[in-house]
């Protein structure tokens, strides 16, 4: 997703995680976001100015009444130029500042004159994150509209244990990008399959593939980002969970077609990313196998093709998206595999082009459609295609559902 061109003015107060913003700017910066960023007198006592100058390319603005910049009535032009206005770490001081509408320093004077989304990562003492008052002021701001990153739990600064530590940055970022996306796909059901499936052999080994859900969970996350209530069925894989999504974990492909068939009545739209078994074993040997003098061989089963079965069962107004994987002969038969199995659109994708494929963090596809035509995109990361790819449902989806 690009974000070149958003600005997010960060508020930094003081607290000991101030020193957290400081992964939290540079990683919005590597992705192009203009931060501009405010600090309380007492956030300057634990971060100073200029770190956070060097890692935004920013001036970083600290007093009011600082005459040494170009003439503007500063935290009015912040205000206007905030996309998201987030507050990293939040005291309890500026939530209840803003709650009731105090405006004493730069902060608190461009909180209140923004009309940008406002976002707050609170860190504090346990026991003042737990004080009544300071939940008060949290439910009153989130009642007219303000986000939250929840504080996590563990071990604070002031050497006390419980909630009130400042959330993971990653979660942070991910929170401030949702901010700044545009939500196209809000009311839309979008069911998503990632990972791998695994078929037992005996209580030790199954069968298997290289699958490691990194595309499938791409676009869970990018369609959660636009609004979508998203649905992921994942097989076994070692990413972490989709904030602010249903997950849905299944082992074998006989539990993921049970999971797709029990969400596709309510979804708009089906992405079909996993990599499923084609077969299994036949029989289930309770006991581990043992090694024989001899070769061993194990009978197979047909696995039920899940992606054929919702060809079936659809609805014209659904909008049905297959995967293929192959070696050779990749437009050919992803092609034959689109009509056989009554796809909206079919992800191309060759194992043998570098960057493509499983584990790495880029893809290579070719888009294809139900009307002939094929759409080549060049390497680029899995979020970008994910981006692209939903770029393209949602357009379908509209059509059909006008």
């Amino acid at each position: 997703m690009d974000f070149s061109g958003k600005t997010v003015v960060l508020g930094v107060t003081g607290g000991i995680a101030a020193y957290k913003a400081c992964d939290l700017v540079s990683r919005l910066q590597k992705k192009q976001i203009d931060v501009r960023i405010i600090m309380t007198e007492h956030a300057c006592e634990f971060v100073q100015p200029l770190t956070f100058e060097v890692l935004s390319g920013n001036r970083v603005v600290t007093d009011m009444f600082n005459r040494d910049f170009p003439w503007e009535v500063e935290h009015i032009s912040l205000a206007k130029a905030a996309d998201v206005f987030a507050v990293v770490p939040a005291t309890a001081n500026i939530l209840g500042k803003y709650a009731h509408g105090i405006a004493d320093d730069m902060l608190s004077t461009t909180l209140l004159a923004t009309r940008a989304p406002v976002l707050f990562a609170p860190a504090m003492n346990t026991a003042m994150y737990e004080n009544p008052a300071v939940q008060e002021n949290i439910a009153a701001l989130r009642a007219r509209g303000c986000l939250f990153v929840e504080p996590a739990s563990g071990h604070l600064a002031c050497g006390d244990t419980g909630k009130g530590k400042l959330a993971d940055v990653v979660s942070i970022e991910q929170a401030i990008l949702d901010a700044l996306t545009e939500k196209d796909m809000t009311g839309m059901r979008v069911t998503v399959t990632a990972g791998p499936t695994r078929e037992a052999m005996d209580p030790v080994r199954f069968l298997s593939n290289h699958s490691t859900g990194k595309m499938g969970y791409a676009i869970a996350r990018s369609a959660k980002m636009r609004g979508a209530e998203v649905t992921l069925i994942s097989g076994p894989v070692s990413l972490p969970p989709v904030e602010g999504v249903t997950m849905v974990p299944i082992v074998s492909a006989l539990d993921m077609r049970q999971a797709v068939m029990d969400a596709l009545p309510q979804s708009d739209i089906v992405v079909k990313a996993a990599a499923v078994g084609d077969y299994r074993p036949m029989e289930f040997q309770d006991d581990k196998i043992k090694k024989h003098a001899d070769d061993m061989s194990i009978a197979l089963t047909r696995n039920p093709d899940i992606l054929a079965e919702i060809g079936q069962k659809r609805r014209d107004n659904q909008v049905i998206c297959g995967f293929s994987m192959e070696t050779r002969d990749l437009l050919e038969n992803s092609e034959k595999k689109l009509r056989k199995k009554n796809c909206d659109i079919m992800v191309a994708n060759n194992l043998k082009v570098e960057g493509a494929g499983f584990a790495g963090d880029t893809n290579v596809v070719t888009l294809l459609y139900r009307d002939g035509a094929k759409e080549p995109l060049e390497l680029m990361g899995k979020d970008s295609v994910a981006d692209i790819l939903l770029d393209r449902l949602v357009s379908l989806y509209q059509k059909k559902n006008v």
